[in-house]
């Protein structure tokens, strides 16, 4: 977004050119946003490590991330003319420890983050308020961004106070523990920055000691090909055997390494209505999910980050899970996703069935189904499934 129009402001001109800062501060959280800081158009190391992020291949199909990597250095390679970056953040602490679904296998685990109405819409309106309003009493050019361009939000926040990339690589907030979503106003109004936030991690390792598929090959590195919110969200193949047991009943994204972190401790619970979760995405059964056909996966998703996935790859997750519940009379579910049109979702049924069934029941399964199976990855999981 670039605006300039005529200023005209409902304040005096002298508060609003006295201290802009404070006055845009105040603005912010009047608007309902939980956090803001100010930081310059430089980004320190961050372009540096996302380099090196990226020759490790550490971004597998987001190849979006190698394709934008020379305007994510730094702000001013985004947008030459900015001169301050306005960072915010919302609150999105959940109510109870997203890991407490993880030990009913029968439902599957959303992440914290996409239980509610879709964040970057939420973000946006306030964000898009709070830019106009900046362009008008300042007649300044603006810039809003809601992880929706190459803008490095995470080394943003930390250069502008709101806390610090903790060795999971989130943020992680003294107020909000790992709990912010961010957000962006790049400025041509020149405002003094914020302190950086320092790492307050100190020697713990929790988070990285919980990854359920170690993805973290260092602290502060993340191998997102590892990552399970990568696996489930981004990842539009067939998800490797390797990972599948260990994914669980997590359907969507994994909330492991942010929920242990020891700063939760001073989070607080979302004061957004439109944030807080949906009642079918708080403990959703398996069985309800896996019977989605494309119509009433848009319905019951409308408005959720899920939705941007695609039935036949949320499908896919939740036959995962369904191989991982233990609970043969899933088997029936799994079956009847044999003759699905996607192959995605055709080949993480019958991996479901040999977990779920006894090496007779699958070869009886087998001989019912495999026969009529022209896609080579289904054929591999139909073969590998096979009593030994």
């Amino acid at each position: 977004m670039k605006n300039r129009p005529a200023a005209t402001s409902t304040r005096s001109d002298m508060t609003a050119a006295g201290d802009p800062k404070a006055d845009i501060r105040d603005r912010a959280l009047m608007l309902g946003f939980d956090a803001v800081g100010f930081a310059g158009p430089g980004n320190g190391d961050a372009g540096q490590n996302l380099k090196s992020y990226i020759e490790n291949g550490y971004h597998g199909d987001m190849g979006w991330m190698e394709a934008t990597g020379n305007r994510r250095r730094s702000p001013r390679d985004l947008w030459p003319e900015v001169e301050s970056i306005v960072a915010v953040g919302v609150n999105y602490g959940p109510a109870e420890d997203p890991l407490t679904l993880h030990a009913f296998p029968e439902r599957g685990a959303v992440s914290v983050y996409a239980r509610g109405r879709d964040y970057h819409d939420v973000l946006k309106k306030k964000l898009r308020q709070l830019a106009t309003q900046i362009a008008e009493h300042w007649d300044c050019d603006v810039k809003l961004f809601v992880d929706t361009a190459p803008v490095m939000e995470k080394p943003l926040a930390q250069t502008a106070g709101l806390g610090w990339q903790g060795k999971h690589t989130n943020l992680v907030s003294r107020d909000f523990g790992s709990w912010l979503f961010l957000g962006e106003i790049f400025t041509t109004l020149q405002l003094p920055a914020d302190l950086a936030g320092s790492d307050r991690c100190g020697g713990c390792r929790r988070c990285l000691d919980v990854c359920p598929t170690a993805a973290f090959p260092a602290p502060y590195q993340l191998d997102a090909t590892r990552c399970v919110s990568y696996l489930t969200i981004e990842h539009k193949g067939h998800i490797e055997r390797e990972f599948r047991t260990a994914i669980g009943n997590r359907i969507y994204g994994c909330d492991d390494c942010l929920a242990v972190c020891p700063w939760n401790k001073f989070a607080r619970i979302t004061p957004h209505g439109e944030l807080k979760p949906y009642i079918h995405l708080t403990r959703p059964l398996l069985q309800d999910f896996v019977r989605l056909d494309d119509d009433a996966f848009r319905r019951v998703f409308a408005g959720s980050p899920v939705k941007r996935l695609g039935r036949d790859r949320f499908v896919r997750n939740v036959l995962i899970a369904v191989g991982n519940s233990a609970d043969a009379t899933l088997a029936v579910e799994a079956e009847a996703r044999l003759t699905d049109v996607s192959p995605l979702v055709r080949a993480m049924a019958v991996w479901a069935l040999s977990q779920l069934l006894t090496d007779a029941d699958f070869a009886e399964v087998r001989a019912r189904h495999a026969h009529g199976e022209e896609d080579r990855d289904v054929i591999e999981e139909w073969m590998i499934g096979l009593p030994k």
